[in-house]
């Protein structure tokens, strides 16, 4: 539960923040789920399940060769559909390679736990998303530009200046 919160907490607060997912983030996420999608291939249960499975982890990998497709500089219904298709394969593509994550690091999480903690489990961390994408919305209340400009950030539009002394 800790480790899942700790991955989405910061796509969710830079979406908050800039409102997108840095290029980081989405590489991150290719990462992670080429090494579930590899792992998915080898183990053991029926091949329907494993190419279903594996099929969902391809989706930041078409993500990533969208990214190569898109023309930033065209505007139409083609590049509208690839941006919600992009959207779509990182929506569906993160939570599914945590749940492939979870489920290879913890192989007992699908049978010896109840369907009770895996709610709560489910909860805690959609809350801290949630919450971690709010505070990313109201960044100008608590957090100032230096803040962003000493972590490596661009300050984003409409932070709040540092104060004068």
């Amino acid at each position: 539960m800790v480790g899942m919160s700790l991955v989405v907490w910061w796509p969710a607060f830079t979406v908050g923040v800039w409102g997108e997912i840095f290029y980081t983030q989405i590489l991150a996420l290719w990462a992670a789920s080429t090494a579930a999608f590899v792992f998915v291939l080898v183990e053991r249960r029926p091949v329907g399940v494993r190419l279903l499975r594996a099929f969902l982890l391809l989706l930041p990998t078409a993500l990533i060769i969208l990214m190569f497709v898109i023309n930033d500089e065209e505007e139409d219904i083609f590049i509208l559909l690839i941006d919600v298709a992009a959207l779509l394969a990182v929506l569906i593509g993160l939570p599914f390679t945590l749940w492939v994550l979870v489920r290879i690091v913890w192989p007992d999480f699908a049978h010896e736990m109840s369907a009770g903690t895996k709610w709560l489990i489910t909860v805690v961390v959609l809350g801290v998303a949630v919450v971690a994408f709010v505070l990313g919305l109201l960044h100008p209340y608590f957090l100032n530009c230096e803040d962003f400009t000493i972590a490596g950030n661009l300050p984003p539009d409409g932070c709040t200046p540092m104060p004068e002394e």
